[in-house]
């Protein structure tokens, strides 16, 4: 099983926004979009949740998920 990130952080700098605004921005509950934010790497994600993201950043699904290991 693989491990990712998620560049929520480095996006929403980009934008100038802060994780309670990318939360209201994509409609992913705050405490999801902390919580992803904030680990360093993942196992399992909510493909919705990421779509959501990806499409709020303006950006693919690719660019918003970094592989760590395959």
């Amino acid at each position: 099983m693989g491990l990712v990130r998620l560049k929520i952080r480095e996006l929403a700098a980009e934008k100038g926004w802060t994780l309670k605004e990318v939360s209201d921005r994509s409609g992913v509950i705050y405490s999801t979009v902390r919580s992803y934010a904030r680990r360093p790497e993942m196992a399992m994600v909510d493909f919705t949740c990421l779509r959501k993201l990806a499409r709020t950043f303006d950006v693919m699904i690719e660019d918003l998920v970094e592989v760590l290991e395959e």
